[in-house]
């Protein structure tokens, strides 16, 4: 029997079977938890229905988590299956990808700057206030997706630094607010993946190769590497862990000069 026997799960920010979304629910259904998942729009429901159905789930909700009335529209969808909910992961970030490019200055703009921090930091807020009616009474867990670029200068990052960096003051904030109430709200900051969002990020791959040089374990991490420290973050053996950002990257952030060649 799995670590996350009975309990119930939901998934947000599946997109493909390269998303960290998707590593995070995998593990999650090794270890016995029950899955729901969240698909942004129409164009993605028939790909999230069919990941969804090899985790054996076939609760799959439409949700825009840049709109209220869609995100309670969803989670009351999710109550007429299910009396409660343990566990809620937010995989959702986006900014425009024009502004993931080139002079942070100049390619910042208001509206890149609202939208960026809309949805990748305050949809987290909203998603926790439709989740803790279903976590009254159990010891729920909320878990997000930050990176490094929330406190290092990262080329091309830009904006959506500024929007991790929001995204974890979040984490501890609700950590705060819920505590009391027996949840607990984690991040991981997870090491660049080759994933369909990350390839916004201009010269990706640049990401990769110097993580990949200096990282004290010489490699970059995969999705299962991410899955796993999810699933223990939001299972009961995490018990006394909240407010925490995790670093799960191969233990690159410890690094302070290195000793590689230039990019």
């Amino acid at each position: 029997m799995g670590f996350l026997a009975g309990k119930r799960a939901l998934v947000s920010g599946v997109a493909s079977q390269r998303s960290i979304a998707w590593g995070i629910a995998r593990a999650m259904h090794r270890e016995g938890a029950e899955l729901a998942f969240l698909f942004q729009n129409q164009r993605l429901e028939a790909r999230v229905r069919s990941l969804a159905a090899s985790l054996d789930s076939d609760l799959c909700y439409e949700c825009d988590v840049a709109s209220d009335e869609s995100l309670e529209a969803a989670f009351s969808s999710l109550a007429q299956s299910w009396n409660g909910l343990d566990i809620c992961v937010h995989a959702v970030a986006f900014a425009p990808r024009e502004e993931l490019r080139g002079d942070f200055v100049e390619a910042t703009t208001r509206e890149g700057f609202r939208l960026a921090h809309d949805v990748s930091a305050y949809s987290f807020t909203a998603m926790a206030k439709c989740a803790r009616p279903m976590m009254q009474g159990r010891p729920g867990a909320l878990l997000t997706l930050t990176y490094l670029g929330s406190s290092r200068v990262v080329p091309n990052y830009n904006v959506m630094g500024l929007a991790k960096a929001s995204l974890e003051a979040n984490v501890r904030y609700l950590a705060g607010a819920l505590g009391r109430q027996g949840v607990r709200v984690n991040a991981i900051s997870a090491g660049p993946i080759k994933t369909l969002a990350a390839a916004g990020i201009t010269d990706f791959r640049r990401f990769l190769e110097h993580a990949e040089r200096n990282a004290p374990l010489g490699r970059n991490v995969s999705l299962d590497d991410v899955g796993n420290a999810a699933a223990f973050l939001c299972s009961d053996l995490a018990s006394g862990i909240t407010g925490e950002i995790l670093h799960v990257d191969a233990g690159y952030n410890i690094m302070g000069m290195v000793e590689s060649g230039p990019d």
